[in-house]
Protein backbone atom coordinates (compact mmCIF):
# COMPACT_ATOMS: atom_id res chain seq x y z
CA UNK A 1 0.00 0.00 0.00
CA UNK A 2 1.85 3.08 -1.46
CA UNK A 3 -0.54 5.91 0.23
CA UNK A 4 -3.48 6.57 2.03
CA UNK A 5 -6.64 5.79 0.83
CA UNK A 6 -7.99 9.20 -1.00
CA UNK A 7 -10.79 10.42 1.68
CA UNK A 8 -7.85 9.94 4.65
CA UNK A 9 -5.64 11.79 2.49
CA UNK A 10 -7.61 14.57 1.91
CA UNK A 11 -8.49 14.44 6.01
CA UNK A 12 -5.01 14.63 6.83
CA UNK A 13 -4.21 17.59 4.26
CA UNK A 14 -7.16 19.59 5.19
CA UNK A 15 -5.81 19.25 9.13
CA UNK A 16 -2.06 19.82 7.87
CA UNK A 17 -2.91 23.42 6.21
CA UNK A 18 -4.15 24.50 10.40
CA UNK A 19 -1.07 26.00 12.45
CA UNK A 20 1.48 24.56 14.30
CA UNK A 21 0.61 21.33 13.10
CA UNK A 22 2.72 19.38 11.17
CA UNK A 23 2.26 15.72 8.74
CA UNK A 24 2.74 13.58 11.48
CA UNK A 25 0.05 15.41 13.77
CA UNK A 26 -2.04 16.10 10.90
CA UNK A 27 -1.97 11.77 10.73
CA UNK A 28 -2.95 11.57 14.60
CA UNK A 29 -5.83 13.92 14.28
CA UNK A 30 -6.96 12.17 11.11
CA UNK A 31 -7.18 8.78 12.44
CA UNK A 32 -8.32 9.73 15.83
CA UNK A 33 -11.80 11.51 13.96
CA UNK A 34 -11.41 8.03 11.72
CA UNK A 35 -11.86 5.90 15.31
CA UNK A 36 -14.42 8.18 17.14
CA UNK A 37 -18.01 7.56 17.36
CA UNK A 38 -20.20 8.60 14.74
CA UNK A 39 -21.68 10.80 17.15
CA UNK A 40 -18.56 12.66 18.50
CA UNK A 41 -17.70 13.34 14.51
CA UNK A 42 -21.00 14.61 14.17
CA UNK A 43 -20.96 17.09 16.83
CA UNK A 44 -17.46 18.63 15.90
CA UNK A 45 -18.68 19.02 12.33
CA UNK A 46 -21.80 20.60 13.54
CA UNK A 47 -19.09 23.11 15.59
CA UNK A 48 -17.49 23.64 13.03
CA UNK A 49 -20.27 25.18 10.88
CA UNK A 50 -22.15 26.82 14.14
CA UNK A 51 -18.49 28.79 14.85
CA UNK A 52 -17.82 30.32 11.05
CA UNK A 53 -22.25 30.66 10.59
CA UNK A 54 -22.73 32.49 14.46
CA UNK A 55 -19.89 34.34 14.97
CA UNK A 56 -19.50 37.93 14.03
CA UNK A 57 -17.45 40.83 14.88
CA UNK A 58 -18.09 43.23 17.32
CA UNK A 59 -19.11 46.78 15.41
CA UNK A 60 -17.17 49.01 17.95
CA UNK A 61 -14.25 47.06 19.26
CA UNK A 62 -14.05 44.31 16.39
CA UNK A 63 -13.58 41.33 18.49
CA UNK A 64 -15.25 37.92 17.28
CA UNK A 65 -18.23 37.42 19.01
CA UNK A 66 -21.57 35.96 19.10
CA UNK A 67 -23.81 39.63 19.46
CA UNK A 68 -22.71 43.20 18.51
CA UNK A 69 -21.88 45.09 20.49
CA UNK A 70 -19.81 42.36 22.93
CA UNK A 71 -20.45 41.76 26.07
CA UNK A 72 -17.65 44.65 27.08
CA UNK A 73 -18.39 47.30 24.93
CA UNK A 74 -22.26 47.08 26.00
CA UNK A 75 -21.14 47.54 29.63
CA UNK A 76 -22.35 50.46 30.98
CA UNK A 77 -19.77 50.33 33.95
CA UNK A 78 -16.56 49.82 32.10
CA UNK A 79 -14.06 52.90 31.68
CA UNK A 80 -15.33 54.76 28.29
CA UNK A 81 -12.64 56.96 28.34
CA UNK A 82 -9.50 54.43 28.08
CA UNK A 83 -9.35 52.22 24.80
CA UNK A 84 -6.71 49.48 24.76
CA UNK A 85 -5.28 48.40 21.82
CA UNK A 86 -4.72 44.12 20.96
CA UNK A 87 -4.09 42.01 18.10
CA UNK A 88 -6.56 39.57 18.14
CA UNK A 89 -9.80 38.18 20.43
CA UNK A 90 -7.19 35.68 22.11
CA UNK A 91 -5.55 38.83 23.61
CA UNK A 92 -8.58 40.33 24.87
CA UNK A 93 -9.58 37.33 26.75
CA UNK A 94 -6.35 37.00 28.45
CA UNK A 95 -6.20 40.45 29.57
CA UNK A 96 -9.51 40.46 31.49
CA UNK A 97 -8.43 37.24 33.28
CA UNK A 98 -6.39 39.43 35.47
CA UNK A 99 -9.98 40.87 36.25
CA UNK A 100 -8.19 44.84 36.95
CA UNK A 101 -8.64 46.25 33.52
CA UNK A 102 -11.88 47.94 33.60
CA UNK A 103 -11.66 50.08 29.82
CA UNK A 104 -12.71 49.04 26.67
CA UNK A 105 -10.47 46.99 23.88
CA UNK A 106 -9.72 47.57 20.25
CA UNK A 107 -8.79 44.37 18.05
CA UNK A 108 -6.54 45.12 15.69
CA UNK A 109 -6.48 41.48 13.53
CA UNK A 110 -3.93 41.26 13.37
CA UNK A 111 -0.19 43.26 13.12
CA UNK A 112 2.05 45.28 10.70
CA UNK A 113 3.78 42.60 8.64
CA UNK A 114 5.61 43.18 5.14
CA UNK A 115 6.59 39.87 4.80
CA UNK A 116 3.46 38.00 5.08
CA UNK A 117 1.20 41.01 2.55
CA UNK A 118 -0.48 42.13 5.81
CA UNK A 119 -0.36 46.07 5.76
CA UNK A 120 -2.10 48.74 7.63
CA UNK A 121 -4.95 48.44 5.35
CA UNK A 122 -5.78 45.09 6.18
CA UNK A 123 -6.35 45.97 9.78
CA UNK A 124 -8.99 47.44 12.11
CA UNK A 125 -6.97 51.01 11.67
CA UNK A 126 -10.07 53.36 10.05
CA UNK A 127 -12.26 51.93 13.05
CA UNK A 128 -9.97 53.22 15.66
CA UNK A 129 -9.98 56.44 14.17
CA UNK A 130 -13.21 56.75 13.95
CA UNK A 131 -13.46 55.72 17.46
CA UNK A 132 -11.26 58.33 18.41
CA UNK A 133 -12.81 60.71 16.62
CA UNK A 134 -16.05 59.89 18.21
CA UNK A 135 -15.63 58.97 21.57
CA UNK A 136 -14.50 60.57 24.79
CA UNK A 137 -11.37 58.65 24.95
CA UNK A 138 -8.21 60.26 27.01
CA UNK A 139 -5.89 57.51 26.87
CA UNK A 140 -4.98 54.93 24.51
CA UNK A 141 -2.93 51.36 25.31
CA UNK A 142 -1.10 50.15 22.56
CA UNK A 143 -0.76 46.73 24.38
CA UNK A 144 0.55 44.60 20.51
CA UNK A 145 3.08 41.48 21.36
CA UNK A 146 6.78 42.38 21.98
CA UNK A 147 7.74 41.24 18.51
CA UNK A 148 8.93 43.23 15.57
CA UNK A 149 5.68 43.48 13.76
CA UNK A 150 3.90 44.33 17.62
CA UNK A 151 6.66 47.34 18.36
CA UNK A 152 6.16 48.70 14.57
CA UNK A 153 2.45 48.57 14.53
CA UNK A 154 2.46 50.13 18.34
CA UNK A 155 4.89 52.94 16.46
CA UNK A 156 2.53 53.24 13.46
CA UNK A 157 -0.72 53.79 15.66
CA UNK A 158 0.93 56.89 17.64
CA UNK A 159 2.16 58.65 14.96
CA UNK A 160 -1.60 58.18 13.39
CA UNK A 161 -3.06 58.90 17.00
CA UNK A 162 -0.71 61.43 17.51
CA UNK A 163 -3.26 64.27 16.05
CA UNK A 164 -6.13 63.30 18.55
CA UNK A 165 -5.31 66.14 21.08
CA UNK A 166 -5.50 66.10 24.77
CA UNK A 167 -5.13 62.12 24.09
CA UNK A 168 -2.61 60.02 26.33
CA UNK A 169 -0.91 57.77 23.97
CA UNK A 170 0.69 54.67 26.51
CA UNK A 171 2.26 51.58 25.58
CA UNK A 172 2.58 48.24 28.11
CA UNK A 173 5.33 47.52 29.81
CA UNK A 174 7.31 44.57 28.95
CA UNK A 175 7.54 42.48 31.48
CA UNK A 176 6.92 40.27 28.62
CA UNK A 177 9.48 38.79 26.81
CA UNK A 178 10.96 39.94 23.73
CA UNK A 179 9.20 38.26 20.90
CA UNK A 180 6.27 36.92 23.08
CA UNK A 181 2.86 36.72 22.63
CA UNK A 182 0.27 38.59 24.56
CA UNK A 183 -2.18 35.55 25.09
CA UNK A 184 0.53 33.31 26.66
CA UNK A 185 1.20 35.72 29.30
CA UNK A 186 0.50 34.76 32.92
CA UNK A 187 -2.03 37.35 34.52
CA UNK A 188 0.70 38.95 37.61
CA UNK A 189 2.73 39.67 34.18
CA UNK A 190 0.06 41.03 32.20
CA UNK A 191 -1.68 43.13 35.21
CA UNK A 192 2.22 44.55 35.87
CA UNK A 193 2.29 45.06 31.84
CA UNK A 194 -0.63 47.44 32.22
CA UNK A 195 0.05 49.05 35.48
CA UNK A 196 3.38 50.36 34.34
CA UNK A 197 2.58 51.32 30.89
CA UNK A 198 4.44 54.39 29.45
CA UNK A 199 3.96 57.41 27.38
CA UNK A 200 5.00 56.87 23.32
CA UNK A 201 6.59 59.25 21.42
CA UNK A 202 4.53 60.72 18.68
Amino acid sequence: MNGFAEPIARLIEQFSRLPGIGPKSAQRLAFHVISAPEGQVRELTQALIQVKRDLTVCEQCCVITDRSPCDVCGDGLRDQSVICVVQDTRDVLALERMLTYRGLYHVLGGVISPMDGIGPDQLYLVELLRRLGSEQVSELILATSATVEGEATAAYIARLASDFDDLAITRIAHGLPMGGDLEYADELTLARAIEFRRPMSR
